[in-house]
């Protein structure tokens, strides 16, 4: 089937080929299993197939083992003999050992070529996920963006962001007239979220320059589909950020590229791993945001693959859109796992062959129950499915092996170096810098128009008196200097003439005459 991805043999014997239709691809589609029953495998060959159909692949690497999609797998292999068997039994004749074109991504730039966003492009609504606000927390972050959006400062990084909301505090008894109230406290929760993201290395992830998605849907020079893999064994510290991250490239995919329709094949797949990590404890509106994502990308020529241990991991109205399965062997020890394990079997067309629900309990590694969309968008009946061996190596590549992939790359001058142009952070400065240096030049005028002053007093108090316009009064000639003698006699005969002098010199009288 060359319009197909083939994933394995399936019906009596596993000699009845499995097809994932390409032009039902971008329909979405589920691999789910418990730890260890092969999940990374089925993975690894549908990327395979993919690619070699020129269709772009988009994946995290939780564990590290996805780098070796770059390297062929090789006879010296310890399963060589094993996946040879099982080639001739699905009927893959053609099985052969290639390399596939890998490009490696990092948000912390050091497996992988530096994954960037602003933190404009990623919204109040994703960031107050990430940084799990409260409601008036997020309200605050949402002032946040609509003032510097009204104000012209770009929110590229989070120092900007931060730069934002202390100018919020600073001047929130203005802002909250127009917005509702800011409090302080509030601002300051957000800042002590934001410092914790840092500290997780969130700062490599915000900036620029920006993740280009035409970058992620390219070809190589022989046709085939660019495998992107997403370094995330150490992200994977910070599970928030990584759910984040891929919802929000989902968003920008949906967000930026056309319509098209139902294509012969996808623009791009997308393997969302550890897909639970999205959902947990995420509220309504979030999820509401995901599932119309997933009901509408498909028509922008994306389809998106969740993979996970449980089907239950996965909220029911998206679980629903997900029409290519790929249902690994689930453990059912407790009354819950049977449950869920009850509810998967339930999804699938039944097969008489074979009871699903026992099937999925009883499946070994590297085999699964499948279903796939079939002609017109029907799911097709359930099979127990050998999935077929990798043609790529089988673990990861060597660190050398990886850093020379990397550096060979043609993105490496795109992303390597970051940029820090202008923004809300170097604005804001410039208008404290330029606030306190008018504040300090109007000190400064004030303190020499206070000395003029004092000088002039001190002029007026010490020095001659002024002479008027006029001189046409001579009695109002400066008097000439006295002494020291003259002043104070002339003092003393002031008080003389006053009352109190009077009563001093009618009592010396009246002393004088009673005497006599």
């Amino acid at each position: 089937m060359e319009d197909g991805v083939f994933v394995g043999g399936g019906g009596t014997g596993y000699g009845v080929k499995q097809w994932l239709r390409l032009d039902y691809a971008n329909r979405h589609g589920l691999i789910a299993g418990a730890t260890g029953t092969g999940k990374t495998v089925t993975l690894q060959i549908l990327a395979e197939g993919f690619s070699a159909q020129g269709v772009p692949v988009f994946m995290a690497d939780i564990k590290g083992d996805l780098s070796g999609l770059a390297k062929p797998g090789s006879a010296d292999f310890k399963l060589h003999e094993a996946f040879t068997t099982r080639a001739g039994t699905i009927g893959f004749d053609d099985y052969s050992y290639d390399a596939f074109p890998v490009t490696f991504w990092d948000l912390f730039g050091k497996q992988g070529h530096p994954v960037r966003t602003t933190v404009a492009e990623m919204g109040p609504l994703l960031i107050a996920r990430l940084l799990e606000l409260s409601e008036a927390q997020e309200g605050i972050l949402n002032i946040a963006f609509r003032v510097a959006d009204e104000e012209g400062l770009p929110l590229l990084d989070l120092k900007d962001l931060q730069s934002m909301l202390v100018w919020l505090g600073e001047n929130r008894k203005d802002v909250s007239l127009r917005y509702g109230n800011i409090s302080v406290a509030s601002v300051g929760a957000i800042q002590r979220r934001l410092l914790v993201l840092e500290n997780q290395g969130a700062t490599e992830f915000f900036g620029e320059p920006a993740l280009d998605l035409a970058d992620l849907m390219r070809t190589d020079p022989q046709g085939r589909g660019q495998i992107n893999i997403l370094a995330a064994d150490t992200l994977m510290g910070a599970p928030r950020l990584y759910a984040t991250f891929l919802l929000w490239l989902l968003s920008e995919l949906f967000e930026e590229l056309p319509e098209v329709g139902d294509p012969d094949k996808p623009r791009l797949v997308f393997f969302f791993d550890e897909a639970h990590l999205l959902f947990d404890d995420a509220p309504k509106a979030l999820v509401d945001k995901v599932e119309q994502v997933a009901r509408l990308i498909r028509s922008k020529g994306v389809g998106v693959y969740f993979i996970t241990q449980n089907p239950d991991d996965i909220p029911q109205d998206i679980l629903g859109q997900l029409g290519n399965r790929v249902q690994h062997a689930l453990r059912a020890f407790t009354a819950r796992d049977r449950k869920a394990l009850r509810m998967a079997a339930e999804t699938y067309r039944e097969n008489p062959e074979f009871d699903t629900e026992e099937a999925i309990r009883e499946v070994g590694v590297g085999e699964a129950v499948t279903s796939m969309l079939e002609r017109k968008g029907i799911p097709g009946i359930v099979q127990r499915t050998l999935i077929r061996p990798p043609s790529s190596q089988l673990g990861p590549i060597t660190p050398a092996e990886r850093g020379g992939i990397i550096a060979a790359s043609d993105l490496a001058d795109t992303y390597t170096q970051t940029l820090d142009r202008q923004s809300a952070f170097e604005i804001l400065a410039k208008r404290a810098q330029d606030a306190a240096a008018a504040a300090e030049a109007a000190e400064r005028n004030a303190a020499d128009l206070d000395g003029a002053m004092r000088e002039y007093n001190a002029g007026r108090r010490y020095s001659a008196s002024r002479v008027g316009r006029s001189t046409a009064q001579p009695h109002r000639r400066a008097k000439k200097q006295e002494s020291f003698g003259e002043a104070m006699a002339g003092v003393v005969m002031k008080e003389l003439k006053g009352t109190t002098g009077r009563r001093i010199v009618r009592g010396i009288l009246g002393g004088f005459f009673k005497g006599r």
